[in-house]
């Protein structure tokens, strides 16, 4: 054993009796202790997770621009005796902080459950006994058992039983089953498709075939839109701020104001401006859309991908097991010569055998058997000798009995059933052609022969599989293309085959060869990529290199898959999405993980994430418009009558009670969008910009009926303003969730309990004087009257607005596409 924690790379090389010396074992495994001291030493035998303290994880909340300013504000707060506001901000700090990492924490946990259902289990002798453990308990010299239908968990290297056929596809690529022997490797991520044998565990974990493919996963990175969406708005804002308290500081310099009340002040300010709330409000969004995912079984574990799955506009769709069902079915078959296609079924029949579930033989024997002709046949007939599939000579063999006369029968490739047959210089030709004609129609072709009385073979026919769509894949692409998102199916088979099921599902036929198109420059290969309905004979290579090609081309890519080859795909893909019965490999590489077969769940995940990109961005329109809002309002109020229209408690105040309650748009009621949902920042900044300024502008209105109208005092005008703040705030949250008249979609109750809640707390606090001075309920009701007309005649003026911005965008659009084409 080595003592670096890694396993020799020759260990697979050794023989059985070496192995079991190496590895200090044997056939009755390994003892427990043995078993807790291995594991020690080599791990856990799963993939590699790094995951953050969750202590270190909190405090980083603590830590960066935003919440140093916030800090600062709070220790200044302390430094001239602000105690009210040092205890507000220092609330709100912790706030941001606990939500945004107990709703991180929640998603986190959901995502390990899921990993916990779809643990593995293996059969191993523990003690001298068999027991079921979890898979990622075994370590190197186990004793394991792998029987049919079983997901090998680890490098093993076959000691007893007949045979396996193995399912390697997710490793290789290659379709078709492998045989394996005693001292045989199975490797970790295999299936077993066929027999029983026992083995020795030879590598666990990263150390693995499977592993070491894994590793490459880690070198595709990509960065959200999301992310990059959240910056440009928190810049938007920051330099909005600086710009504004750079004018106040100007003119305190020019008016010899006290330099420490104008810090403490600006500092509140920009605490203010900055959006410090908008990365929890948004992961509380996300988490919530990711809870209701999980209930429509698509597991969603990297938030940001929520986001990124709305923006979806090119679904690269994996063929076998997602388009189609993985279930084999015969077509109609051809006999050859003398026979009938009943010969053909019988033969191929008698070939086959039940027990060892094959899929293949499973299929010809349902379907001979549900016409009585056969079956009467079949009752006359009986197999003394079976020879299952040989992969070297490719075909099954079983020597038959009718009365006193025995003959064989054979199925297989058509290629090796013809070198059996004493004309097959003659029948090559015919072969051939109907080879192609079945792949043509998607079909794999399957030979049948016979032995005469002579003993000489002869070809009777052949018989048609294909795995057909799933009854609702049709369904569900036409939903895709209808929702603007262009599904290309991606698989390994033949072109001819590739065409027929796109056919069948209603894509069009235009199917690549994927080499072709690789040997192109990237500028001719996108064009050919773009305008292709999908791509044939695929290598894992292929599908991450068509992906980086369609995203330089600014294509938000989804991507399935379900294999260790699918996973630098899936990893480089904006939304990576593993299929049910996916590997380990690919759940990890993934971004969502679908429990449910077929695509209908995708088109689920589709529409879920764009309600939850509309509630994104109806959230950022309301942030940036209340921080305008508020700025501009106390920068040129400073400026133009040199009065503070609030204090910095009440500005602090302002954004708790403004800030907490809008976390609830996470499950407000919103419409999805029929096409992909993309920032549009000319838009967003836009209409949030234009109610801003409206919002100033009324908000000065206010100012001067409280000054010049009711003549009121700067000690109740501060809580008269703030007050009218924080109502005609909130109720921008109305106009900022829709497009139309803020009444065109039904706001969620919980939205409406939490504005109306807060905004009642803030007339108490104004109306009584708590924290600041008492103005009445005459002022209050004023306030609320006022506020309320406001929305009405902004939220007509909204609708204008998005109209004359929608037109300037389609033509900036337009102007943007000519001049790439005039390039």
């Amino acid at each position: 054993m080595n003592k670096n924690n890694t396993v020799e790379p020759d260990l697979n090389d050794l023989t059985i009796d070496q192995l079991h010396e190496k590895l200090g074992t044997s056939e009755k495994g390994l003892s427990s202790d043995e078993a807790t001291k291995r594991l020690g030493q080599y791990g856990l035998n799963g993939l590699n997770e790094h995951k953050p303290n969750p202590v270190v994880k909190f405090m980083k909340s603590f830590w960066g621009p935003i919440p140093w300013m916030i800090e600062i504000a709070a220790i200044l707060s302390a430094v001239i005796h602000h105690w009210e506001d040092f205890w507000i901000i220092t609330t709100l700090l912790v706030l941001n902080a606990v939500v945004g990492f107990w709703q991180e924490h929640k998603a986190d946990n959901a995502i390990e459950l899921l990993k916990k259902k779809l643990a593995l289990k293996s059969r191993v002798i523990r003690d001298g006994k068999w027991q079921e453990l979890a898979a990622d308990q075994l370590v190197p010299g186990d004793a394991i058992r792998l029987r049919l239908g079983d997901v090998v968990p680890a490098d093993v290297k076959l000691t007893k039983g007949d045979y396996l056929q193995l399912d390697e596809s997710s490793l290789t690529g290659e379709s078709l089953p492998v045989e394996k022997k005693s001292s045989d490797m199975a490797y970790s991520g295999s299936v077993v498709k066929q027999g029983e044998m026992s083995g020795i565990v030879t590598a666990t974990g990263m150390n693995t075939f499977f592993g070491k493919t894994a590793k490459l996963v880690q070198e595709a990175k990509t960065t959200s839109h999301f992310q990059r969406a959240v910056v440009k708005i928190g810049n938007y804002l920051i330099v909005f701020a600086f710009a504004l308290v750079s004018l106040i500081f100007i003119v305190s310099l020019f008016r010899g104001e006290s330099m420490l009340h104008f810090i403490q002040f600006a500092l509140v300010l920009m605490v203010a401006a900055i959006p410090a709330a908008m990365p929890a409000v948004l992961s509380v969004t996300m988490a919530v859309g990711a809870s209701v995912l999980a209930r429509k079984e698509a597991i969603v574990s990297r938030l940001a991908s929520i986001e990124e799955m709305a923006g979806m506009d090119i679904l690269c769709s994996d063929k076998t097991g997602t388009i189609t069902k993985n279930e084999l079915t015969l077509a109609e078959v051809v006999p050859f010569e003398k026979y009938t296609g009943n010969d053909v079924l019988v033969f191929a029949t008698l070939a086959s055998t039940v027990e060892d579930h094959d899929p293949i033989d499973s299929a010809i024997i349902e379907h001979t058997l549900a016409d009585e002709t056969n079956k009467n046949s079949l009752n006359a007939l009986e197999v003394i000798d079976f020879k299952p599939f040989d992969p070297v000579i490719k075909h099954t063999e079983s020597t038959v009995k009718e009365g006193a006369v025995t003959f064989q029968v054979a199925k297989g490739a058509p290629q090796a059933i013809l070198s059996l047959v004493k004309n097959s210089e003659e029948m090559e030709g015919q072969v051939n052609n109907q080879v192609e004609a079945f792949a043509e129609k998607g079909y794999r072709a399957l030979g049948v022969a016979r032995t005469d009385k002579k003993g000489n073979w002869t070809y009777v026919g052949m018989i048609p599989l294909y795995d057909p769509p799933r009854e609702d894949s049709a369904e569900t692409i036409k939903i895709a293309q209808e929702m603007g998102v262009e599904v290309k199916m991606i698989t390994g088979d033949h072109t001819a085959i590739a065409k027929e099921t796109a056919r069948m599902v209603g894509l069009k036929t235009n199917i690549k060869e994927a080499d072709a198109i690789m040997q192109k420059s990237d500028r001719m290969a996108l064009k050919e990529i773009e305008e292709s309905n999908g791509f044939a004979q695929v290598f894992p290579e292929h599908k991450y290199h068509i992906v980086e090609i369609l995203q330089h081309n600014d294509h938000i890519v989804g991507m399935t898959g379900d294999g260790v080859n699918d996973a630098p795909a899936l990893k480089k893909a904006d939304v990576g999405i593993a299929v049910a019965g996916a590997t380990d490999a690919a759940k990890s590489a993934a971004s969502i993980v679908l429990t449910k077969p077929g695509l209908s769940v995708i088109i689920d995940a589709i529409k879920e994430s764009r309600k939850i990109f509309q509630r994104m961005n109806n959230y950022s329109i309301y942030r940036i418009a209340e921080t305008i809002r508020v700025l501009l309002f106390i920068t040129l109020s400073i400026i133009a009558f040199n009065f503070y229209p609030v204090s910095a408690l009440m500005i602090v105040l302002l954004a708790l009670l403004n800030d907490a309650p809008i976390m609830t748009i996470a499950v407000d009621n919103v419409k999805y969008s029929r096409t992909p949902d993309k920032w549009d920042m000319r838009t967003t900044l836009g209409i949030a910009t234009f109610l801003g300024l409206i919002g100033v502008v009324f908000t000065f209105g206010m100012l001067f009926i409280g000054k010049e109208m009711l003549h009121l005092s700067n000690e109740v005008l501060q809580p008269f303003i703030y007050l009218k703040l924080s109502v005609a705030g909130q109720l921008t949250v109305f106009m900022a969730r829709t497009k139309g008249h803020f009444w065109s979609v039904k706001p969620s109750r919980a939205l409406l309990l939490a504005i109306v809640s807060t905004q009642v707390i803030a007339t108490l606090i104004t109306v009584n004087g708590f924290l600041m001075p008492a103005m009445g309920w005459k002022l209050a009701a004023l306030i609320w009257g006022y506020a309320l007309v406001e929305l009405v005649i902004t939220d007509a003026l909204k609708v204008q607005m998005l109209k004359v911005l929608d037109h300037s965008n389609v033509r900036f659009r337009n102007y943007k596409h000519w001049g790439r084409q005039s390039r």
